[in-house]
């Protein structure tokens, strides 16, 4: 389809055949070729209807898995769990954006803290559908964090957020003290694939600040990493 020879309606098609395959690689797959299908159609008046697909496709799957492990599961569940929960939820799917606001207060009061496979899926889908007071809150998580693989686990989805004046923020967080010089590119990465909106905002942030950004890697190989996301 990508090379013209047949229409995307096929590929379409032949996701819907999916419903009930339990692999993980399977759906990371699906779950990529779905995530470049929607940005393309982001600039398009078939955006909500991606989404309703993406909903359709994962919701059996999601059901299915639940967001608790069960006795004798392998890893590949936990992963696959993560994975099915976090395109539900970006995709606005309304249970599981209840389940994973719940799940985020109870983590942020201190009652029950989210499993490190859940966290990244339970933080996206709630800056996807959040205002300033989530970000707030993802910037003192972040801030409070006091393992590095946290920082950058918030770092990664903080893009998710969709307002402009937010999105600005986000950026100015990219670049200032709290960021580590090698993680910058994550968050701008994140805020490039968040969103239409998103995207514009940092090709601009890049162009505005591109003489700080390129003194800072020296021409190395995250200066090309940054241009690439």
């Amino acid at each position: 389809a990508r090379a013209g020879i047949i229409s995307t309606v096929e590929v379409l098609k032949v996701m819907e055949a999916f419903v009930n395959e339990p692999n993980y690689t399977v759906w990371s797959d699906l779950s990529c070729n779905l995530g470049i299908l929607s940005t393309l159609l982001s600039h398009t008046d078939f955006y909500e209807e991606i989404q309703v697909f993406v909903k359709d496709v994962f919701s059996p799957i999601g059901e299915r898995l639940g967001w608790d492990p069960k006795p004798g599961e392998g890893h590949l569940d936990a992963l696959l769990r993560g994975l099915v929960l976090g395109k539900l939820g970006k995709a606005g799917h309304k249970a599981t954006l209840e389940e994973a606001r719940r799940r985020f207060k109870d983590h942020v009061e201190g009652k029950h803290i989210l499993s490190a496979d859940l966290r990244s899926p339970v933080y996206v889908t709630i800056l996807k559908h959040g205002d300033s007071t989530t970000l707030d809150t993802m910037l003192k998580l972040h801030k409070q964090a006091d393992m590095q693989e946290e920082k950058n686990r918030i770092e990664r989805v903080l893009g998710a957020i969709s307002q402009p004046e937010l999105i600005q923020k986000v950026l100015t967080f990219a670049l200032s003290e709290e960021v580590r010089p090698q993680d910058t590119v994550s968050v701008i990465g994140g805020v490039a694939g968040g969103s239409k909106q998103g995207r514009k905002a940092a090709w601009k942030f890049v162009r505005d600040n591109w003489e700080e950004l390129y003194n800072r890697y020296q021409g190395g190989f995250l200066i090309s990493r940054l241009i690439k996301v």
